[in-house]
């Protein structure tokens, strides 16, 4: 998985912050896309990717960078609709600067390439934009561009060996005139067809 292409993430970041805002309250404990899972840790496991990969654009490497996160809703700020869209744009300006891109950096505890760093950014704000879409009932219009990129990655990904802590599930299938964001949510190991289940 080389020579990705730098991406702008600043519009997606934008999207994802709109999906954060929407969030009701009364949604906070309901179900997501990742099993483990409920919104109020999705939106935890956000804000933590966006501090995590902010520092990783700087190469300020330290205890943010250092060890994958362990999202728990009970974690959440109060002010979470304010502090996640605050921080999402920091991840977005911090990848910006071309330097991040290049070199070597580390998020979640891996040593990894900048170019690589900022497609798998791409790759959490976008894939992580369509589980609270879903979970929470919201319109997910992605940004094109995010969208194409994290395509690629993904299909380069999944012709990798996948095995114990890959950081994707097995390859869910999708017809090949499926929509693009259908094809690269299965590529990440997600069935693109999941809704909330209805309370019983």
């Amino acid at each position: 998985m080389t020579d990705m292409p730098l991406v702008d993430l600043e519009a997606q970041a934008r999207v994802l912050s709109r999906l954060v805002e929407g969030v009701p309250d009364s949604g906070l404990t309901g179900p997501t896309p990742c099993p483990e899972y409920a919104v109020a840790d999705l939106l935890d496991h956000i804000k933590g990717l966006a501090i995590a990969f902010r520092d990783a654009a700087r190469k300020d490497l330290g205890p943010t960078t250092d060890t994958a996160p362990e999202p728990t809703g009970l974690s959440l700020p109060a002010d979470w609709r304010e502090e996640l869209p605050r921080l999402l744009g920091e991840l977005a300006e911090a990848w910006k600067d071309p330097s991040a891109w290049t070199g070597m950096t580390r998020a979640g505890g891996v040593d990894l390439p900048g170019e690589i760093a900022g497609a798998v950014a791409a790759d959490e704000l976008l894939i992580h934009g369509w589980d609270l879409a879903r979970a929470t009932g919201q319109e997910y219009v992605p940004d094109e561009a995010a969208l194409r990129a994290v395509h690629a990655f993904l299909l380069a990904a999944a012709q990798e060996e996948r095995g114990e802590g890959d950081i994707f599930g097995p390859v869910v299938p999708v017809p090949d005139d499926a929509p693009l964001l259908h094809r690269a949510v299965g590529l990440s190991g997600r069935d693109p067809g999941w809704t909330s289940p209805k309370p019983s």
